[in-house]
């Protein structure tokens, strides 16, 4: 393998100015630059990263710790981490912390080993001493998705809280009162974030959300199957389920299926962060969309930034609503007008490209009556089906 003595010699310049072509240094000629890279084609010449890295302080790899590989949120976050780095020309190393405090804390610790450039971290909890470290010794870092509360770091994240308020009238407008939630673990941010924005839109329409429908998860889709059974063993069980996200959503539908009920004839079902194959379940489930490319593009290039000595501000994109069948209409009505009256129905649009026979369902309203109110109103379909699964 030809070595940099070669190139040199081929190119009939010094190693030096090899040295310094290679690392882009201003100083050579034109001519000399173009007879080293020629001597580098025709060799074959590889630079040794390890060594340059030595002479630059630069390694041109970034770390990433993803909250959960499995989860395809994530994994659709990294690719786009991954693809914008390529573009500005660095490689990408991933960390799966698995959800674990212990694992997040482990790869934070072998990436900044290896002389990583910088560092995106979605944490796991709000209290890694290891993170606050590398912040502390000026680690060019940046948070994606969730963040540590307190700490001066940019932030790249997507804001659900409207989504979550679109996502309640509609349940609301279409008939469904005893709305619950499978909520994410309280130690990170978009888990408290997500049950406070539900919390928040209910109240909004003067609905409660009592504690008894307010089921506790950790991300994956055992929690959501947990949860989801104890809501359907509770004596008026809830009409329709949130889960704060998409694996909770399935863990979720596995368990009302186990019970021989329905989705949405017997329960509604919606989740946070849509995933490309929720249109293929059935029925397809209404969910939450994030950004998700935009947001690992975005997190890339203010990490960029944090690298090049800057401080780039923090970022948030809006996620927004995608209705599908699985809460028992196929679109939202659209908003009403300031001027309409009480008693008069909205107008419907459907999106964009829909088919006919996604028109919502005339015996929506009929089968739960316009006069249930609250939490504690019955859901006749879920007690029938229940008492005969």
């Amino acid at each position: 393998m030809a070595g940099i003595k070669d190139v040199a010699a081929e190119a009939g310049v010094s190693v030096a100015t090899v040295s310094r072509v290679l690392n882009d240094h201003p100083s050579v000629s034109p001519a000399s630059r173009a007879r080293v890279l020629a001597a580098v084609t025709a060799l074959g010449y590889r630079p040794n990263a390890v060594a340059r890295s030595l002479r630059t302080d630069q390694t041109r790899t970034l770390g990433l710790v993803i909250s959960d590989v499995l989860n395809p949120y994530f994994t659709s976050l990294a690719r786009a981490v991954e693809e914008e780095a390529r573009t500005l020309g660095y490689s990408v190393i991933i960390g799966n912390a698995d959800e674990r405090p212990e694992l997040q804390d482990h790869h934070v610790r072998t990436l900044l080993d290896r002389r990583i450039d910088g560092l995106l971290v979605s944490p796991t909890d709000r209290g890694s001493a290891l993170i606050l470290d590398a912040v502390r010794a000026a680690t060019p870092l940046v948070f994606v998705d969730r963040w540590i509360p307190g700490v001066e770091v940019p932030v790249v994240r997507s804001d659900g809280r409207a989504a979550v308020r679109d996502l309640v009238a509609h349940l609301l407008r279409i008939g469904h009162r005893r709305l619950a939630i499978i909520a994410g673990p309280a130690t990170t941010t978009t888990g408290s974030e997500r049950v406070d924005a539900f919390r928040t839109a209910l109240a909004g329409h003067g609905v409660a959300l009592p504690d008894a429908y307010i089921g506790q998860g950790d991300f994956q889709a055992e929690s959501g199957r947990r949860a989801a059974e104890r809501f359907l063993d509770l004596p008026e069980p809830p009409d329709a389920v949130f889960a704060a996200d998409n694996l909770m959503a399935l863990g979720a539908l596995d368990a009302i299926r186990a019970r021989g009920l329905s989705v949405p004839d017997d329960i509604a079902l919606a989740a946070f962060d849509d995933i490309p194959w929720f249109v293929h379940t059935d029925p397809p489930i209404t969910a939450i969309a994030q950004p998700t490319d935009e947001l690992g593009r975005a997190a890339v290039r203010a990490l960029a930034e944090r690298i090049a000595g800057r401080v780039p501000p923090s970022v948030t994109l809006p996620a927004r609503l995608v209705v599908r069948r699985s809460c028992g209409a196929s679109f939202p009505p659209a908003p009403r007008r300031p001027d309409s009256s009480e008693n008069t129905p909205p107008e419907h649009a459907p999106p964009e490209n829909a088919p006919p026979e996604h028109a919502p369902p005339a015996r929506a309203s009929a089968e739960r009556g316009p006069s249930a109110q609250g939490p504690s109103a019955p859901n006749p379909s879920v007690r029938t089906r229940r008492s005969n699964p």
